[in-house]
């Protein structure tokens, strides 16, 4: 069992971005602060971040390194026929490029027939009995093409949910209301979160459905925002805070040399949600904050309390800290435009070592899980790992 470690700001956020498969790299994170003592107070997650969310704050802290390893060890088998043993993992694993390039292949073609146990499977003629066309009249709720009603129930199944609401762990995950359009928060501090609203988070259309809840129906939250770090920042009064951001998708890349690059850089600067802007605007922001609580320091007091425009600088003037460690996923980032929805045993495994090394450089600098001095109101430290072949 890890022990807290100490010296940190009271606020320790975790912030899980959106990214199907990939999200096992934020397993991999999650396990590298577990074993570091780091315990996060707010977890907050858009779609598969969502589901990583869940499965850490509804469970007990000494199990949850070990739900996440079954949550993923669940959705990475197909939906139909088993999936490779552990034996075969391991010989697969030293596969050479080109042989490696049909197994990626072969596990995406797999979950996009079969779809993935324990998570989604598709409907229509071979959904099985019972199943429905996605093309039926059938509802928002029908309107896709996978159930995922699987993936319901692992959530049922693995998450204490009672514990998710009244652990002492803040927990928000974003989803976008299909008939607005506009991106809202499920935050346990304002609702009772049950597993409805962590399969909202995930419904990417039109892969799958839309999830109602209380006569509303939602999509993936990625669709207007692929991470939550601005909601966890939209209040910097709260409290000094030290934030690890995790990215699945990189907003940098290569040029596309054919239509296929052409797919997989479309999703990349799509789903990246530009967390670097999102930092540069918070810490203008934050220094903006700043400078106004410094001024009111040489404002008269009987100003301060008479004018209107005083009394709003109040509000709005702050001087706490944050600190935002940043990790993007890029050591096996670069396997096709079918990346996302490749959830086969062995490239799992190699996500979840590659999260768990990148916090581990992360947190081989104490000095970054310090929060900013002097001037500086807001300090953001790159944590990625350099691409293969640029180290």
């Amino acid at each position: 069992m890890a022990v807290k470690r100490s010296g940190l700001p009271d606020n320790v956020a975790l912030v899980l971005q959106g990214g199907g498969a990939l999200g096992a790299y934020q397993a991999g994170v999650y396990q590298g602060l577990h074993e570091a003592g780091v315990s996060p107070g707010w977890l907050a997650g858009i779609s598969i971040g969502a589901f990583n969310t869940a499965i850490i704050a509804g469970n007990p802290p000494e199990r949850r390194v070990d739900a996440l390893r079954e949550f993923w060890q669940t959705i990475s088998q197909p939906y139909l026929l088993p999936s490779t043993t552990l034996g075969q993992e391991a010989r697969l694993e030293g596969l050479g490029e080109d042989a490696r390039a049909w197994l990626d292949t072969w596990e995406a073609w797999r979950a996009l027939v079969e779809g993935q146990r324990g998570f989604f499977h598709p409907r229509g003629w071979f959904a099985g009995p019972g199943g429905s066309s996605p093309f039926d009249a059938g509802g928002p709720e029908a309107a896709s093409w996978y159930d995922t009603a699987p993936m319901l129930r692992t959530l049922e199944r693995m998450v204490d949910f009672d514990r998710l609401n009244d652990g002492g762990i803040r927990v928000s995950v974003g989803a976008v209301d299909v008939a607005s359009g506009n991106l809202e928060y499920f935050d346990n501090t304002r609702m009772r979160l049950d597993a409805r609203h962590i399969l909202a988070s995930g419904a990417l259309p039109p892969a799958f459905p839309a999830i109602e809840i209380d006569g509303r129906h939602y999509w993936d939250g990625g669709l207007v925002s692929n991470t939550p770090l601005s909601y966890v920042l939209s209040d910097p009064r709260r409290a000094d805070s030290l934030v690890f951001q995790v990215d699945l998708w990189s907003a940098r890349g290569e040029l596309p040399q054919n239509l296929l690059d052409v797919a997989e850089r479309q999703k990349e600067i799509q789903y990246s949600s530009r967390t670097r802007m999102v930092t540069r605007m918070q810490r203008i922001d934050q220094h903006y904050r700043r400078l106004l609580r410094e001024l009111l320091d040489v404002v008269p007091d009987d100003v301060r309390e008479s004018n209107p425009w005083a009394r709003h600088a109040a509000e709005l003037a702050c001087g706490n800290r944050i600190t935002v460690i940043h990790l993007i996923y890029r050591e096996r980032a670069k396997i096709g435009h079918f990346k996302d929805y490749q959830f086969g045993r062995v490239a799992m495994r190699e996500h979840w070592q590659s999260g768990h090394v990148d916090i581990g450089r992360a947190l081989a600098h104490p000095e970054w899980l310090r929060l900013p001095t002097g001037e500086d109101a807001f300090i953001a430290h790159d944590a990625t790992a350099p691409a293969p072949g640029q180290r």
